[in-house]
């Protein structure tokens, strides 16, 4: 547990859904962001080399967050670690508020990016590993979060061909399965990033010990990829 930006509590797991309850309004996107709460939860929790306090530490982990739909987990865990206030919750969507249906990396304190069109993320998750590599920096990793749909974009498919020959080691993508992509991959999502060269496991995306060793899997001289599956979307 991480002790909040207003210092009066701290927030676990259990405290996440009422978090994202304090979202309200349209276009909430409910079963893409609570398809990701694990996950995230997870990588902030246990993983993640971040803070608040360090956000512009070069030596810091970078987070992209490509699946921007439904980013109410998203804010309800920054919120949960004391990166953004819990009192901007209730305003998320609204006009003036910072928390809007697509994050925004000026406005959000802890964003790396600013999330939207599907296929982005990964393809910058790439060059990320590639400046640290430039600059002499071994140390931070960085870790994508993508949506199984997003796989349908060419973008990503030239960023997965290129990142395996690369050997880009300190990069780390996590696809959530929903079953929301329209077009069938040929031996499932794993087999495709093992193809371009990527250490691959397929894990339950609800169970976090299962998610934590995935996630902290060795896997010297490729970049890895976590397949987290969970619920239909529409089930």
């Amino acid at each position: 547990m991480t002790l909040t930006a207003d210092q009066s509590r701290t927030y676990g797991y259990d405290d996440l859904p009422r978090l994202m309850g304090l979202m309200t309004g349209d276009e909430k996107h409910g079963p893409a962001a609570t398809s990701t709460l694990d996950v995230l939860w997870v990588l902030y929790d246990r993983v993640l080399r971040v803070a608040p306090e360090r956000r512009d530490d070069p030596a810091r982990d970078r987070f992209l967050l490509s699946k921007g739909h439904g980013p109410m987990a998203y804010y309800a865990v920054l919120a949960a670690k004391g990166f953004v206030p819990v009192d901007w919750l209730p305003g998320f969507g609204a006009y003036d508020s910072p928390l809007g249906h697509h994050p925004d990396r000026v406005l959000v304190p802890g964003a790396e990016i600013g999330s939207g069109s599907l296929g982005h993320g990964l393809p910058i998750a790439v060059g990320t590993a590639l400046g640290l590599r430039a600059q002499d920096r071994p140390d931070p990793a960085v870790w994508v979060l993508v949506g199984d749909a997003e796989l349908d974009e060419g973008s990503n498919h030239e960023a997965i061909a290129f990142a395996g020959p690369a050997g880009l080691d300190r990069l780390h993508a996590v696809v959530i399965d929903n079953s929301s992509a329209s077009h069938a991959l040929p031996g499932g999502i794993a087999a495709r990033f093992r193809a371009a060269g990527w250490s691959a496991v397929t894990v339950d995306g609800r169970d976090h010990e299962a998610l934590y060793a995935a996630f902290t899997a060795p896997h010297p001289g490729r970049p890895h990829v976590v397949v987290a599956r969970v619920e239909p979307k529409n089930a």
